[in-house]
């Protein structure tokens, strides 16, 4: 069975930097895409970032030359590089690998 734990989450300042870790384990990790969403609160779940199996990525706009997606195959590990970050960018964070879901971890960015 799947399981994504996040991590790396916390309250940082604008134009702070965080790392976002999702750890996966019971899957053939390397084979299949990984997505990073985040949802603020009252808003719908929004798609981040998408790295696929062989490393290409690909950012929604409001991100895009500030986040910075990556994966390690051999830890069973993505991660969320988040630069020059934003108060809009304040959101309950979340990876998605084969369909699974993580618990997510809040992102907080005020000063």
């Amino acid at each position: 069975q799947v399981q994504l734990v996040e991590s790396g989450g916390g309250l940082v300042q604008p134009g702070g930097s965080l790392r976002l870790s999702c750890a996966a384990s019971g899957s053939i990790f390397r084979s299949y895409p990984v997505y990073w969403y985040r949802q603020a609160p009252g808003k719908q779940r929004e798609l981040v970032a998408t790295i696929s199996h062989g490393g290409s990525t690909n950012y929604v706009d409001s991100v895009k030359g500030r986040f910075i997606i990556s994966r390690d195959n051999a830890k069973n590990t993505a991660y969320l590089q988040m630069n020059s970050l934003k108060p809009e960018d304040t959101a309950r964070y979340y990876c998605n690998h084969v369909g699974i879901w993580g618990q997510g971890t809040q992102v907080t960015v005020s000063s």
